[in-house]
C-alpha cells in the first residue's frame, strides 16, 4: 500500500510538471489502470485562447456542407432546407454513392440544384471541406470519424457541428478543445434533446427558481436497439455494434446528460468533479445473436459482448449535486431518458412528465389541470414563437428543427452558440471515464477541466437570453 501511494504521488508530481512544460499526458492505453486514472485530471497547456462566448461576424446566409447522409445526415439536410434563406446547402459528402444520389434526388425535388456531391472514396469529404465557400460543416458519420472530421474542418477555417457523441476518448476531447481554441472556430455537439419541449420547460423553471436549490438529477438513454445493432443494413459496416463488442462503460450519455447539465449550470458555475461507474453482466445481445441475426451475418451466434446490459454511472459535481446516468440499449425496457430533476421546492421526472411542488399534495404529482397550468406558464418562448414551423419540420417531436434553426440563427446574428466545445468535451468525457472506473473496480475517477478554470464564471446559457 505504501509503495502504491508513493507511486500515485510521483505520478501527480510528474503530471504537474508535464502540464507546466506543455508536455503530453504521461498515461497511455497500455499503462497500468492506476496510471490511467491518475492522469485524467491532466490539463495541457493552451495553444490558443478560450472560445467561451465566441462571436463571429454575422452571416446573412450560412453556407453548409454535410458529411454523411445516411441515418442522421439526411434528416439534417432536410432541416437545413426547412430553415429557408437563413442557410444553404453547398455540398454533400458520403462514401456510399447510393446515399449521395438519394440526397441529390431529394434536393432536386425541392428545386435545390447548385449542390456539389463528393462520394466513392474514403477521403472525398476532405475535398469538400477544403472548399472556400463553406461556413459550417455538419458531421453525421460513425462515432470514430467525428473528431478527425471536426478537427480538419476547423483547421480549414470552418465551424463544425458534430453528431453525438462528439468524442469517446479523453485525448480526442482535448483535440476538439485545443483545435477550437487555436482556430477560434465553433465546435458544437448536436445534442438535439436540449431543445425538446419538456427539457426547455424544465430549463426555464430551474432558471426562474421554481425548483429552489437544485440537489440531484437522474437521466439516461434507455432504447432497445437490438434489432438495429444486429442488422447488417442499419449502420455502415455495422459500426455501432462493434462498440458493444469491444467496450464497456456508458457509451452514449449525452441525450440525458445534456439537458441535465444545462439545468445545473455545468461549466457555468458548477462542474463535474468525479464519477463512479459499474455495469451489469452482458446477456441480451449474446442470447439474441441467434434470433435477430441471420446466418452469414458476422454477429450471428456471437457471444461475450464486452458491454454490460445496463450501465449506471454516478457523477458528483463541485457544488455537491449528484447525477445518475443510465445506459441500456439491449433490453425490453420501454424508451426513456428519465429527465429527473430535484430541488428544495419541486421535483420532476419524465416518461410521462410529472411534477410535484412543495406546499401541494406531498403524496401525489400535480393533477392534469394543475400540470397543464404549469406547462402553459413555463413552456419555453421559442416553442410558442415557432409553433407552426416546428409542426411543419418536425424531427423527434420538433427538437431537431429547433436545434438546427437556433444554431443557424445564432450564426445569422453573430451570437455565441448555445452549446460550445467545452460542453461537447465534458459530456463526452463520461464515456472514457466510466470505462476507466469499471476497469479499476468501480473506483472514483476525476474529470479534467476542459475550461481551464473558467467554469467558475456564472455565465448565462444562450437559450435563457434574448431569442
Amino acid at each position: 500500500m505504501k509503495d502504491f501511494l508513493k507511486r500515485r504521488s510521483f505520478l501527480k508530481a510528474t503530471a504537474l510538471l508535464g502540464s507546466a512544460l506543455g508536455l503530453p499526458a504521461i498515461s497511455k492505453a497500455n499503462d497500468s489502470i492506476e496510471d490511467q486514472i491518475q492522469s485524467t485530471t491532466y490539463v495541457p497547456k493552451a495553444a490558443g485562447k478560450s472560445v467561451i462566448g465566441l462571436k463571429v461576424a454575422p452571416m446573412q446566409q450560412v453556407r453548409i456542407g454535410i458529411i454523411g447522409v445516411g441515418n442522421r445526415g439526411t434528416g439534417h439536410m432536410k432541416l437545413v432546407h426547412g430553415c429557408g434563406d437563413k442557410a444553404r446547402i453547398v455540398a454533400i459528402a458520403d462514401i456510399r454513392e447510393k446515399y449521395a444520389n438519394r440526397a441529390k434526388e431529394w434536393l432536386d425535388s425541392k428545386g435545390v440544384k447548385d449542390v456539389t456531391y463528393y462520394t466513392g472514396k474514403e477521403d472525398a469529404w476532405k475535398e469538400m471541406v477544403k472548399r472556400d465557400d463553406l461556413d459550417l460543416v455538419i458531421v453525421a458519420t460513425p462515432w470514430e470519424d467525428h473528431v478527425p472530421m471536426a478537427v480538419y474542418a476547423m483547421q480549414q477555417g470552418k465551424h463544425a457541428a458534430v453528431e453525438v457523441p462528439a468524442a469517446y476518448t479523453l485525448d480526442d476531447c482535448w483535440k476538439l478543445v485545443n483545435t477550437a481554441e487555436q482556430t477560434q472556430r465553433n465546435c458544437m455537439m448536436m445534442e438535439n434533446v436540449c431543445y425538446g419541449d419538456e427539457e426547455l420547460m424544465l430549463l426555464n423553471m430551474a432558471h426562474q427558481g421554481v425548483f429552489g436549490t437544485l440537489t440531484y438529477a437522474e437521466c439516461g438513454y434507455i432504447h432497445d436497439l437490438r434489432e438495429s445493432l444486429l442488422s447488417p443494413d442499419n449502420y455502415y459496416n455495422q459500426w455501432r455494434i462493434k462498440h458493444n463488442e469491444t467496450r464497456d462503460g456508458n457509451l452514449y450519455p449525452m441525450h440525458g446528460l445534456g439537458p441535465v447539465s444545462q439545468y445545473l449550470g455545468i461549466d457555468r458555475g458548477d462542474r463535474f468533479n468525479h464519477l463512479v461507474s459499474m455495469s451489469s453482466l452482458e446477456a441480451s445481445l449474446s442470447e439474441d445473436s441467434t434470433t435477430l441475426a441471420k446466418p452469414g451475418n458476422p454477429y450471428y451466434g456471437k457471444k461475450g459482448f464486452k458491454h454490460g446490459d445496463m450501465n449506471n454511472t454516478l457523477i458528483k459535481t463541485h457544488l455537491g449535486r449528484t447525477i445518475l446516468i443510465q445506459h441500456d440499449v439491449v433490453t425490453a425496457r420501454p424508451y426513456n431518458r428519465i429527465n429527473m430533476l430535484a430541488g428544495t421546492k419541486a421535483f420532476h421526472v419524465g416518461y410521462p412528465s410529472r411534477i410535484s411542488i412543495k406546499g401541494q399534495d406531498s403524496h401525489n404529482y400535480l393533477k392534469e389541470a394543475e400540470y397543464k397550468a404549469v406547462k402553459e406558464k413555463y413552456t419555453h418562448p421559442i416553442w410558442n414563437k415557432m409553433k407552426e414551423e416546428i409542426a411543419k419540420n418536425g424531427g423527434h417531436g420538433g427538437m431537431d428543427f429547433v436545434m438546427m434553426y437556433r444554431m443557424i440563427d445564432c450564426f445569422n446574428r453573430g451570437m455565441p452558440l448555445d452549446m460550445d466545445v467545452y460542453d461537447a468535451a465534458s459530456w463526452s468525457a463520461v464515456t472514457p471515464l466510466s470505462a476507466l472506473s469499471i476497469k479499476g473496480g468501480n473506483t472514483p475517477v476525476k474529470f479534467p477541466d476542459f475550461t481551464r478554470g473558467r467554469w467558475k464564471e456564472d455565465r448565462q446559457l444562450g437559450m435563457l437570453g434574448p431569442l
